[in-house]
């Protein structure tokens, strides 16, 4: 993991598998193919050079976005490279609909921004160097793809978070505009695995498997975007003093994982638990804490291991909503946030206080 304009950047396993995939298919067929007069080591080279190059043109694409939502004050925690290009991090949604716009269009900008670029070098270079023109030629083209691609009105693209700005700022309704993109969304994915289906069943198969696998991707996306606006909008009705645990018990942080199990947990039925040492506070550990131990290491594992630190905590006030519970959860990717009235604990909320809250009003039907 590396860090670029206060944002931390990670590349997910996925990513590896298709930078492998993407050289072997310049190196193979992309470049032979249209440049047959190239010496042998030619073709790899200049393919593992435009791979490096055209994901680079996908983080610089990301970055776009993330630059532009810290200087609007929505704070991206990361960006992450994975099978389908890169996805930003974000604390919370745009506040209104202009940085929302903003925000979405900078990436596909960007994009374009980058096409012209390599299209100026693929000229400068063509003559001096064929295989570094043949290089930017190609990264000129498929940035320009990249751009058209994710401007297409379907939600979570750039072009589907575009009609949910423009939605958004017509009818004043997040839900409903959020509601409407991802249905765009939706039906853009099911045209991209129709037509996956399709070129498989005429045999161009890889290339139709590629095609179903985006449109299953950005279809989940779709519906998970709806979902994840429908659930801040059941937290806006909620209190932390509503989601908190009132009764905690302190431990010490030299207790193993397995003694809290078997003489806390189990015993008291209890969820958070503050960590003391020395008589002073250390941090607090919840149930996701223990929960992320193996069964085979909690014998060896203490307490203070794996509980969040008292510095890396943040905190709540009884009358704060459950949105604010969530940014300050997803701030530190924490699984607690301690409640504070007076300068005083007087209660903790773990991250499955919030997911039992969510899960009880969706079996209400609420």
């Amino acid at each position: 993991m590396s860090r670029i304009a206060d944002v931390d950047i990670r590349i997910d396993s996925s990513w590896l598998v298709v930078f492998f995939l993407v050289t072997l298919s310049l190196a193979l067929f992309y470049f032979p193919q249209t440049y047959p007069d190239w010496p042998g080591w030619h073709y790899w080279s200049i393919g593992i050079l435009t791979s490096l190059l055209f994901f680079a043109s996908v983080l610089v694409h990301e970055l776009a976005h993330s630059i532009v939502s810290n200087k609007q004050g929505d704070k991206v925690r990361s960006i992450t490279l994975f099978i389908f290009g890169g996805v930003s991090q974000v604390s919370h949604e745009p506040e209104g609909p202009g940085k929302e716009f903003i925000m979405a269009i900078v990436g596909p900008l960007s994009s374009i921004g980058l096409a012209v670029v390599f299209g100026f070098l693929w000229l400068a270079t063509s003559i001096v160097s064929p295989p570094f023109g043949a290089l930017f030629r190609y990264l000129s083209f498929i940035n320009f793809v990249l751009a058209v691609f994710n401007l297409v009105p379907g939600f979570p693209l750039d072009g589907g978070r575009v009609l949910r700005s423009i939605v958004w700022g017509i009818t004043g309704n997040l839900k409903k505009a959020t509601r409407v993109a991802s249905i765009s969304g939706q039906l853009v994915a099911w045209l991209l695995i129709i037509v996956g289906i399709t070129l498989a069943l005429r045999g161009v198969f890889i290339s139709g498997l590629w095609f179903a696998f985006i449109g299953w991707f950005l279809h989940s996306a779709a519906v998970r975007g709806y979902q994840q606006v429908v659930m801040r909008e059941m937290l806006q009705d909620v209190r932390a003093e509503d989601l908190m645990s009132r009764t905690f018990e302190t431990i010490g942080a030299d207790l193993t994982v397995e003694e809290l199990i078997n003489e806390h947990i189990l015993k008291d039925g209890r969820r958070a638990f503050l960590v003391e040492d020395d008589g002073k506070a250390r941090g607090i550990i919840c149930l996701e804490d223990v929960k992320s131990v193996s069964p085979e290491s909690r014998r060896a594992t203490r307490v203070g291991e794996v509980m969040t630190p008292e510095g890396e905590l943040r905190t709540v006030s009884p009358a704060d909503d459950g949105n604010l519970v969530m940014a300050r959860l997803n701030e530190k990717d924490v699984h607690q946030v301690p409640v504070i009235d007076g300068g005083k604990l007087v209660g903790i909320v773990c991250r499955s206080d919030v997911i039992k809250y969510l899960q009880l009003r969706s079996d209400l039907g609420l």
